[in-house]
């Protein structure tokens, strides 16, 4: 293995946490607004939607949705993503947007915790079609503000020449694999924030902290971002990586050594990642997000943008296709906590985390 890093201290790991997003769209947030004609809808979402660099489903899905609607869709990219919003709301100001997608069950909990006025309005699924479709095991707000419209799950990703598949958590932390991890920092991404969920619901909440210093002591590399991470492992700096287990239909894709992209579920398990829309209350829009979210929910807008954010489809009348399937890997025992249990323990068990890991 060439170029491996040493792990990141405490000191280091406190900052390099910030990433910051392009503005996409005209009359975007934090920026003069202005008033867009009644067919065109807004919709917010985060940098990568629109502008990964290898490939996501913004385009497509502007061009589709235009094409199926009379209407004009525009993209709203705040640098801080749904964060830009949901402090708008607590101003008072205008949103800039009718709806978001790419909300999780993590971003609806903090939207909830810091604002006494609701940031979405519940749709009436009945009125959403194909809404009926969408998994159970998916839906995580009760009050179905949002709909899910994109799934996979977190895992180890890892490479076969180098080492072996991890079959538990405190394998994790052996000599075996000491200096071999690397992850994004659960205080500021979406994948570390799940894994440490994840080890929460292994090891308990009275014993996840005492695991995660053992995690620490054998080395495990925390960086600012998933792409951070990312790079390091694509770099070959360490031989694993959290990521996720729809790895290798990226994989696939650019034909790269596929030994390189396995996956592998500790105690046969990998935690849920769900995003999805939301419609802002603010907005005067009802039926035209209504239509937009029936049409990321339709079947075949399912298995191109799940392609294309290389995911899995949320709804059960929809698949990816046959040669993409194969690499889209399920866990034996899905895991995720509730929106009640993340709404009552989410923010002391990361504070926890970062006092005792980080040494805030």
């Amino acid at each position: 293995m060439s170029g491996r890093k040493k792990a990141v201290t405490r000191r280091e790991l406190l900052g390099g946490s910030a990433a910051a997003a392009t503005v996409l769209a005209s009359g975007c947030v934090g920026g003069a607004l202005r008033s867009p004609s009644p067919n065109t809808l807004r919709v917010g979402t985060y940098g990568s939607f629109v502008d990964a660099p290898s490939t996501s489903a913004g385009a497509w899905i502007k061009d589709e949705f235009e094409k199926r609607h009379d209407a004009t869709l525009e993209w709203v990219v705040p640098e801080n993503e749904l964060t830009g919003f949901v402090q708008r709301r607590k101003e008072g100001v205008d949103l800039g947007a009718d709806a978001y997608v790419g909300i999780t069950p993590e971003d609806l909990v903090r939207a909830d915790s810091v604002l006494d006025r609701p940031l979405f309005s519940g749709f009436d699924t009945g009125a959403v079609e194909n809404a009926e479709n969408i998994a159970d095991a998916y839906h995580f707000d009760p009050q179905r503000r949002v709909l899910p419209t994109g799934a996979s799950y977190v895992c180890i990703v890892y490479d076969e020449r180098e080492v072996s598949e991890p079959a538990t958590f405190d394998a994790l932390a052996t000599e075996e694999y000491r200096d071999s991890l690397l992850l994004a920092n659960p205080q500021s991404t979406t994948t570390g924030l799940l894994f440490l969920l994840w080890t929460i619901q292994e090891k308990g909440p009275d014993s996840y902290l005492d695991y995660w210093e053992r995690l620490m002591d054998n080395e495990v590399r925390v960086l600012g971002s998933w792409s951070d991470a990312y790079t390091a492992y694509s770099n070959e700096e360490a031989p694993m990586v959290v990521s996720y287990s729809t790895d290798q239909v990226y994989a696939a894709e650019k034909d790269v050594d596929m030994r390189r992209h396995q996956i592998g579920f500790p105690n046969d398990q990998g935690y849920a990642y769900v995003d999805g829309v939301g419609k802002f209350a603010t907005t005067e829009r009802d039926e035209l997000v209504r239509k937009f979210a029936a049409f990321l929910l339709d079947p075949e807008v399912q298995r191109k943008t799940a392609v294309k954010n290389v995911g899995i489809p949320t709804v059960e009348n929809a698949s990816l296709p046959p040669d993409v399937r194969q690499y889209a890997h399920v866990p034996d025992e899905p895991v995720q906590f509730s929106y009640d249990a993340l709404a009552e323990h989410v923010d002391d068990w990361r504070d926890a985390w970062a006092r005792r890991v980080v040494g805030q």
